[in-house]
């Protein structure tokens, strides 16, 4: 093993492949997963699109990347404190034990936008107002879909760019994957519930990923998913359960209002509670957003304003899988380099 130490801050996606990447270069790697179980968000999601292929692949890849013998993983690791002497960083965790490195890669992952703060979409208050993840998780169970009062839907309405896009809350950035979330659970209702009308109310569609327009054109020519160009203005509870929703179509130039037995909101990403806390305590610079701000755009997107540290997936910015994996990847190639002598600095200042 190389003497050199690695310290990887979160056990999701991005931190599960950067720790195997630099582990195979044959440093000594410590993995910190705050909660119980490596794989973050991806544990709870059943397919991926464009392909529809199932979320656990995808953690099964990354288990079978990971030797447990190279990479030492510590889960349930509450971050307390964080020091750095000269070139060395420090962590410690709520139990008392530190670990030492000479770089840190922070994978802190995001968290889903809370719903309840689109109080006119009523999340939190109407039985049959839920969020993408929760829809998810139905999925991921392998129980039929049904309503509050078990009733299989019969409508079922998406509400797209929910804690997105939204100048109101302060989300003014494109949460990325929450379109094409959309068409993807769109398709996975009608497979479930053939009979069951299905509707996207959508700001634009934004289906830039390889393979997502022709997702987009199956769930319209296959699967009859209806499309509204309008966004919810409300939504409120009808005695049987159900939801009249208000929208402006903007199409067709009129307002619409219409009855559906569900209502799923797409939430978006927003920063996760351990990037703000991990930031503040290791002094890296966050952005307007609230994410991490890389030294540079397009040169520097994983190098953070402290030499030795890294960043790897959505801590940055909302990401796709493959995306996250391209970061993770590129993210253990510059901690690498950081310390075998590159001068990523030098180059900065040259920017």
């Amino acid at each position: 093993m190389n003497k050199k130490r690695i310290i990887v801050i979160g056990g999701g996606i991005a931190g599960m492949e950067a720790a195997t990447n630099l582990a195979a270069m044959g440093y000594n790697v410590t993995l910190l997963e705050k909660n119980n179980e490596l794989g973050g968000h991806l544990l709870k999601w059943e397919k991926l699109f464009p392909t529809m292929r199932l979320g656990k692949d995808v953690i099964d890849f990354l288990d079978k990347g990971i030797d447990l013998a190279k990479v030492n993983v510590v889960t349930n690791a509450e971050i307390v404190d964080t020091a750095r002497t000269g070139k060395i960083f420090k962590v410690t965790l709520s139990g008392g034990n530190s670990y030492e490195s000479e770089a840190v890669i922070v994978a802190t992952g995001y968290d889903v936008f809370d719903a309840r703060k689109k109080e006119e979409y009523g999340y939190g208050i109407y039985d049959n107002v839920i969020t993408s993840a929760e829809l998810e998780e139905m999925f991921l169970s392998g129980k039929p879909i049904l309503t509050s009062n078990g009733k299989v839907p019969k409508r079922v309405g998406f509400i797209h760019c929910v804690g997105s896009r939204d100048e109101k809350i302060g989300n003014v950035y494109c949460s990325k994957v929450c379109c094409v979330t959309a068409v993807k659970q769109s398709i996975e209702i009608k497979e479930k519930i053939p009979e069951a009308d299905v509707y996207c109310f959508y700001m634009d569609l934004r289906m830039f990923g390889m393979h997502f327009e022709t997702l987009y054109r199956q769930a319209q020519e296959k699967h009859a998913v209806n499309f509204i160009r309008g966004r919810l203005s409300e939504a409120c509870e009808n005695i049987d359960g159900s939801l009249l929703v208000k929208v402006e179509d903007t199409l067709a130039g009129r307002p619409l209002r219409m009855s559906v037995d569900m209502l799923v909101l797409m939430v978006g990403m927003v920063p996760s509670s351990g990037t703000k806390k991990i930031g503040t305590m290791l002094g890296l610079n966050f952005g307007p957003n609230g994410f991490f701000k890389s030294q540079d755009q397009h040169t520097m997107t994983t190098v953070s304003n402290i030499p030795g540290i890294f960043f790897a997936g959505c801590c940055i910015a909302p990401r796709t899988i493959n995306n996250v994996f391209v970061d993770a990847r590129a993210a253990a190639m510059m901690t690498a380099s950081y310390l075998e002598g590159y001068e990523i600095e030098k180059r900065i200042t040259h920017i």
